[in-house]
């Protein structure tokens, strides 16, 4: 507007009213592509919500800025320019060559319809060619090695810290008091029946590496009958657990479903060489155990039931729940429980009370049998369950490991499960299906709110879907940059990259809001459509260029800058990257293309209006 002759104060004032409609449109499909997010639930919810509620709040403010304080800044900044009217005279040479290279691209119906479909059904076919694999979470480390501890089944509390836990914290020592290299910020230990882990965190988070393969090699080996893992921490759940793939093997036949999972290990070892490789509960049987038969025809002598027997061992266990205490304040249970007893002879010699008043002891009523069984016992849904588990290598993606399960593991499972045995996967696998199917129905609420919000701002359904048409274009742009990425350092399509592609939807359909609401714009003051589409493209190329280098200059140090936090978010900026870069040299031609068609913008058009009679400008 001052390049125009434009006094200071009349170029603030019309240079926010020409652009009042399509910033308050940019805002508002920016702000409604996030609204979906924040209604998801489970990881991915607590992931995007925050980020999506920041940057709608962010963009809500800066259009307000931009309204209100910019003009009043460039009335009082802004000098008289010697120069005023030059623009006009001889025109700015860059714009101009850019603008008649774009209506040179377009300047036929022929070339109008091979750009749509070329750059349309292009874009969509490399996107689905080029998508890379699915992952859950980026494979963040913690400056810290996990450690987790599975003693000898039947191992009391007692002996595992005196055998295991308090040598591994004397050879720790030497570490923690600087004595030896790396030294250590701190570390705790946790142990509880049946197992323990602990956690290591050295000063220097560049010795991490190092201390693993210490902790590996010397802190946690040579304990005989224990099986003990380290890693690396990872950010998103402990100890590789934000990219497992649980195999839920189930049957009622304990010991072939024992030999299926002891199968199962085996199979996952040998596909994924190096792999921490668990089975929870462990399939061997080592773990001392009291069987009881109840003796049913002397249980109907005293008038008992198996359930009745069932409540009195248990009462000389754990404790039979009676019920709660409240006192006002809080709630206490109440248990029943026996006296201790000391072997399975002092139990079978304990007295009970029959309900015919008789006392008589509880061998007389049960046979007791000393065996061995599983440590714990797992249920999923219901059935008896032993969970396989495998933490995929770092360069593999986690759809990339479902296929070679499916493939390589599956099948033998299934050979040696018993006939009632079932198969079903869990861990990350399973949210990673939950949370595709969830973004997948959010993506299409996204666009479909986009659609229904611009056809109310342009006050027309297809100027809508002339910006909607320009979503493939970002999107191949997206995966490009994802594919250029994994040629440096792996990158697979992970949730946190999968907020990359809202965010580009909404930045995309900005570039082609200023452009279609230009245009429009031009046609309602008379001129016609090559006119209006010459001077929409002359007049929104500076902005649409602005935005754009902001934007990827804001993006390029997460892509470029190593880091563990950048980590986090490359994908996404990889994504929004690739996605700008190669929306605006596209857009920049499609648009125009569908705008110079005419108002079938679908349709060929079928024949040239006689002349005389004025051809239709899209203002319906």
């Amino acid at each position: 507007r001052r390049e125009a002759g434009l006094s200071p104060l009349q170029a603030s004032i019309a240079a926010a009213d020409r652009v009042r409609g399509s910033l308050l449109a940019s805002t508002a499909t920016t702000v409604a592509i996030f609204i979906p997010v924040l209604f998801l639930e489970g990881v991915e919810g607590q992931l995007f919500a925050d980020l999506a509620l920041t940057i709608a709040i962010a963009v809500a403010i800066s259009m307000l800025v931009a309204l209100t304080v910019l003009p009043t800044a460039a009335r009082l900044l802004l000098r008289d320019r010697s120069d005023a009217g030059s623009a006009q005279a001889g025109g700015n040479l860059p714009t101009e060559r850019v603008v008649n290279t774009v209506m040179a691209l377009t300047g036929t119906p022929r070339r109008r319809w091979a750009w749509i479909g070329g750059l349309i059904g292009g874009g969509a076919l490399l996107t689905w060619a080029l998508l890379p694999s699915l992952d859950y979470l980026p494979p963040v480390k913690r400056d810290a090695v996990d450690v987790f501890v599975n003693p000898p089944p039947g191992l009391p509390a007692e002996m595992a810290e005196k055998e295991i836990f308090l040598p591994i914290i004397e050879r720790l020592r030497p570490y923690m008091d600087g004595e030896k290299e790396p030294a250590l910020r701190n570390y705790y230990v946790l142990g509880w029946p049946g197992g323990g882990n602990l956690g290591i965190r050295a000063k220097d988070q560049n010795d991490v590496k190092q201390l693993e393969q210490i902790v590996r090699n010397e802190i946690i080996s040579g304990f005989p009958d224990v099986r003990a893992f380290a890693a690396q921490g990872n950010l998103f759940g402990g100890m590789a657990n934000d990219r497992s793939i649980a195999i839920h093997l189930q049957s009622r036949d304990v010991e072939a479903l024992a030999e299926a999972a002891r199968e199962g290990q085996r199979l996952l070892t040998e596909s994924f060489p190096g792999a921490v490789v668990n089975a929870f509960p462990p399939p061997d049987f080592a773990a001392p155990e009291i069987r009881v038969r109840p003796n049913d025809r002397r249980l109907s002598e005293v008038g008992w039931t198996r359930q009745d027997v069932a409540q009195v061992i248990r009462a000389f266990g754990d404790g039979v729940w009676l019920g709660e205490h409240f006192d006002g304040e809080h709630r206490l249970d109440i248990l029943l429980r026996a006296e201790g007893w000391d072997g399975p002879e002092a139990l079978a010699r304990a007295p009970v009370a029959t309900p015919g008043g008789a006392i008589v002891p509880l061998g007389e009523l049960v046979e007791f049998e000393q065996a061995v069984g599983p440590a714990s016992l797992r249920r999923v849904d219901g059935r008896r369950t032993i969970t396989v588990a495998v933490s995929p290598p770092e360069d593999m993606s986690l759809e990339q490991a479902m296929d070679k399960v499916r493939a390589e593991v599956e099948p033998g499972l299934r050979e040696v499960l018993p006939a009632d045995g079932s198969l079903r996967y869990g861990g990350s696998a399973d949210s990673l299906a939950k949370a595709m199917v969830t973004m997948a129905g959010n993506f299409a609420i996204a666009l479909v709110l986009l659609l229904m919000l611009m056809a109310a701002l342009f006050r027309s359904l297809k100027d809508s879907a002339l910006v909607m048409l320009t979503v493939p274009l970002a999107t191949v742009g997206g995966v490009v940059g994802l594919q250029l990425a994994n040629l440096i350092t792996f990158q697979p399509l992970d949730l946190l990259t999968m907020i990359g592609f809202v965010i580009l939807l909404g930045l995309t359909v900005n570039n082609a809001i200023l452009l279609v609401d230009r245009t429009r714009a031009n046609q309602r003051e008379g001129a016609d459509r090559d006119e209006a589409v010459r001077a929409a493209v002359a007049e929104r190329l500076r902005p649409i260029l602005m935005s754009t280098t902001t934007t990827l200059l804001g993006m390029l140090p997460l892509v470029l800058i190593p880091g563990p936090g950048s980590v986090i978010y490359r994908g996404l900026a990889v994504v929004i990257v690739g996605g700008m870069s190669l929306s605006l040299l596209f857009t920049l031609v499609l648009l125009p293309a569908m705008l110079r068609l005419g108002d079938l913008v679908w349709l060929p058009r079928r024949n040239t209006p006689p002349a005389g009679e004025p051809a239709l400008t899209g203002d319906a």
